[in-house]
């Protein structure tokens, strides 16, 4: 399961598709407001990056369905052509199998691969994992210290992974933040580690003042 951009999930129940995708891109919630576009302005990543990162979760999910079918349970999320793959597979064969698949499709960099060699997670611990998200996010969100959006969170079975373009002050801030929740149960790192100065080259100016 996950948490802020977009999650395309394999074997998904029909009753559990809305929920389970809005662990992933869908646009956050702050006190009943929809925030999805000022989200989307104050993403680090380019227009275009953020383009590419949807086609290739569209592209992988409809590769690995081709391929495999309903024997595997795979999550598919792509932050700045970072590929993370969550889930549950049957074997270290199909585990190795789905990561060769995915690796081929256009645009993507690299592939971190997180399967698990397992039978497919059940409908509580998935309902779980989208609970926990939401903690997660407005855990960040209440951090007044951080950029909420900054982060792309995605949980499975208790265990949470941190992907964006941040700081190592943001990296370790938001990962001493998500230990302190209780239901975690362990955080992954897979941020890319950007300098002081170009959080301040990326960051929008804001608007000046009549």
């Amino acid at each position: 399961m996950t948490a802020t951009p977009t999650r395309r999930s394999l074997v998904l129940l029909p009753v559990l598709a809305a929920a389970l995708m809005s662990t992933a891109c869908a646009p956050l919630m702050v006190g009943g407001a929809m925030v999805g576009g000022a989200l989307m302005a104050t993403d680090r990543r380019t227009s275009g990056t953020q383009v590419e990162d949807q086609g290739i979760e569209l592209k992988a999910s409809a590769r690995l369905r081709e391929q495999f079918g309903s024997r595997i349970h795979v999550n598919v999320n792509s932050y700045n052509r970072l590929v993370l793959l969550t889930g549950e597979v049957p074997s270290e064969a199909d585990r190795a199998a789905v990561e060769r698949a995915v690796a081929q499709v256009e645009n993507v960099s690299r592939v971190l691969n997180e399967l698990a060699i397992a039978g497919h997670s059940s409908l509580t611990s998935r309902s779980n994992d989208v609970a926990l998200a939401s903690k997660i996010k407005l855990s960040l969100i209440d951090a007044r210290d951080l950029i909420s959006n900054a982060f792309y969170v995605v949980v499975e079975r208790g265990t949470v992974y941190l992907m964006g373009r941040v700081t190592e002050r943001e990296a370790s801030r938001a990962s001493d933040i998500v230990r302190g929740i209780s239901g975690v149960q362990r955080v992954v790192r897979a941020f890319e580690v950007i300098s002081e100065e170009e959080l301040a080259r990326i960051t929008p100016k804001p608007a000046p003042t009549k």
